[in-house]
């Protein structure tokens, strides 16, 4: 629920990932939220690394600011203010367990003025928190009654589309910046003996089934650059059922899929064979935390370049954000 501190005010945690034993609480580092690069968090990379990567980087970089600016109006249909959005993505980065990025957004979150102590209010925040920990790791129980859940706390279908964005990027984010570090032979994880449980895997991503639970743009309402949306990536086969619903937000979808067709994926195509990759890219989906020089080093000493390794874990990365949409959106039962 709200965040909280103990020891004075160097210490911070989400009352819904804790097991409230003084001994999981965890610093506050304030200087962690005045960062150049919020996508990569400032991480000293070397430039012919990252300069190839930019054509994906730099809407990522620009989603940082998109879904997280420091104030945000809210109305009858946008509700997510400021504070939601960010204890949101601070709920995704201890579910991934990435140190670096939970130091990020926990020091965002602190000085922002959070929810009043009504009950609503804290129903309503403990309903969210929940939703995004088990989208973020367990996306495999997503279904009708928790999407009902978050309708029944007063979230409207602007706020759940942006809602399952801010998870699934800050999953991508929190997996790009393990490999990065990994790169780098960083730890991830900086917390001794501080279990996080693996996440579920994902399946392929099926749309034979797939039916949206919210309808998708009415065109005769459809402002000009939703309607530039909807023909811009409803030709994108891995964007093509979602497009009516995310063109909603259109600018959120806009990034999401010049991402998609920077040409990240085609490194997965190249190199998806080589038997140091299932391993690899298997362990960033569902353990980010615990991904490291051990798992990078042998796509190198297989022959990938540290370029093309990036760009195959950072694909798969962004499989797992689309694949949460897909699974957020579902209709279900």
């Amino acid at each position: 629920m709200e965040q909280r501190r103990f020891s004075g005010k160097g210490h911070w945690y989400h009352e819904t990932q804790t097991n409230h034993c003084p001994d999981d609480v965890l610093p506050l580092v304030p200087e962690a939220a005045h960062v150049e690069d919020r996508f990569l968090l400032d991480l000293a990379l070397p430039v012919d690394i990252v300069t190839p990567c930019e054509s994906w980087l730099n809407p990522a970089r620009a989603l940082c600011h998109l879904l997280f600016p420091l104030q945000v109006p809210v109305n009858r249909l946008h509700t997510l203010s400021a504070y939601d959005r960010l204890s949101t993505a601070l709920t995704v980065a201890q579910a991934c367990g990435v140190q670096r990025l939970c130091n990020h957004y926990a020091a965002l979150l602190a000085p922002l003025p959070g929810p009043d102590s009504s009950r609503e209010s804290n129903q309503r925040l403990a309903q969210i928190t929940q939703y995004a920990r088990q989208l973020a790791s367990s996306p495999d129980i997503i279904d009708g009654k928790a999407q009902l859940q978050l309708d029944e706390v007063g979230l409207t279908t602007f706020d759940m589309i942006v809602m399952n964005q801010i998870i699934g990027f800050v999953g991508f984010q929190a997996r790009v910046v393990a490999a990065f570090q990994a790169l780098l032979g960083h730890p991830v994880r900086w917390l001794p003996g501080h279990h996080i449980p693996p996440h579920a895997a994902l399946n392929e991503i099926n749309t034979s089934e797939w039916e949206p639970i919210f309808p998708g743009v009415e065109l005769r309402y459809a402002t000009a650059a939703q309607m530039e949306s909807l023909s811009r990536w409803q030709t994108e086969p891995l964007l093509r059922d979602l497009t009516p619903v995310l063109c909603h937000e259109s600018a959120l979808l806009d990034l999401t899929g010049e991402i998609l067709t920077s040409g990240i994926q085609q490194a997965n195509l190249r190199y998806g064979t080589y038997t140091s990759v299932s391993g690899a890219t298997e362990l960033l989906a569902r353990s980010p935390d615990r991904f490291s020089a051990a798992q990078f080093t042998p796509l190198i000493d297989e022959g990938i370049p540290a370029v093309e390794a990036i760009n195959l874990l950072s694909w798969e990365a962004f499989y797992g954000w689309l694949s949460r949409l897909h699974i957020a959106l579902n209709k279900g039962e």
